[in-house]
């Protein structure tokens, strides 16, 4: 929305904030969604061009088509398949048990049911393409970029030089804390909820999303995710917004975005080769600067607000007709 804002598109946000904590859906959390849907089923506003479904209202793209009707635009950006996130990643569910095939139902009924999705990577709108048998071509590659509002620090780390990792909904946290094991003598920070026995050298951090970028900009390096993913890992945008030095996994994926001079790419899943990149950057000033300036420099390019706000309005103009 803050890309979108930044090209000139009016945007109203349409929210009911469910979750807090850790609540779990169970008696209570299903009221709170039946109540959340009243209130959504009540339009603010009654004339708008395009309506644009964000990440996790894969339930929600339906209703939203009820709304825009035939003549207005719907665009889905799910970032995620629900029957892969919860199933196959936080195995919250069994495969093949009857929420895994509610899950790929509203998977698939979501992305047929929208005019266009956008995925934040090559790699995933080719897997939402085949799990919903669309066209590609309905598939648009829009980067998820940084709020620039948070993350408009840039790079000044405090000493002593220690590493930073921000963890997403639902993470494993297992190849991180292996990898600090193996790189003992660097301080690793991770704002996540906290996890008993940690190695000595991890510290939990309760960072509040507007700090974030504070706490990237004062990071020695930033650690994405380690993992093998299609996704390209959120946390890799907000480093190269602040110029944090990256270490990340290899993939496909983040390939789209960067390259051996924006960050240094290692194995996914090698807690071996991480530590030893970890290790790298803190001994070595040049290479933290080089890796600095080509991780901006490529944000610029690619991925900032600017860049990604004219993709959305290009995108969003083409939907109702305008070029």
């Amino acid at each position: 929305m803050s890309a979108q804002r930044r090209a000139g598109i009016e945007v109203t946000e349409r929210h009911v904030d469910l979750w807090r904590g850790r609540e779990r859906l169970g008696p209570l959390g299903a009221l709170k969604v039946a109540a959340a849907e009243v209130k959504l089923m009540i339009p603010r506003r009654r004339t708008f061009d395009a309506i644009v479904v964000g990440y996790p209202g894969h339930f929600d793209v339906p209703q939203a088509r009820s709304f825009a009707g035939r003549r207005k635009p719907l665009v889905f950006l799910p970032r995620v398949a629900l029957a892969h996130e919860f199933v196959d990643r936080r195995e919250r569910f069994r495969r093949r048990s009857l929420a895994a095939r509610v899950l790929e139902a509203t998977d698939a009924r979501a992305l047929k049911i929208a005019d266009a999705v956008v995925a934040d990577s090559d790699e995933t709108a080719a897997y939402l393409a085949e799990l919903a048998k669309l066209p590609r071509e309905r598939l648009v590659t829009i980067f998820a970029g940084a709020e620039e509002r948070v993350f408009c620090e840039q790079w000044s780390p405090v000493y002593p030089f220690g590493a930073l990792h921000v963890s997403g909904p639902g993470v494993n946290l297992a190849l991180l804390l292996e990898t600090a094991r193996r790189a003992p003598e660097l301080p690793i920070r991770v704002v996540a909820p906290a996890r008993a026995d940690p190695p000595p050298n991890v510290e939990w951090l309760a960072t509040a999303y507007e700090e974030l970028g504070l706490a990237y900009a004062h990071a020695g390096v930033a650690i994405g995710s380690l993992e093998a993913s299609r996704e390209i890992p959120q946390g890799a945008f907000h480093a190269l917004a602040t110029g944090t030095p990256l270490v990340t996994a290899d993939t496909p994926a983040v390939r789209e975005l960067l390259d051996d001079e924006a960050a240094l790419l290692v194995p996914a899943a090698d807690a071996n080769a991480a530590a030893e990149a970890l290790l790298r950057v803190a001994g070595d000033d040049d290479l933290r600067a080089r890796l600095s300036a080509a991780g901006r420099r490529l944000y610029e390019e690619r991925a900032s607000e600017g860049v990604l706000g004219a993709r959305w309005r290009t995108l969003l103009e083409r939907q109702v007709g305008i070029v």
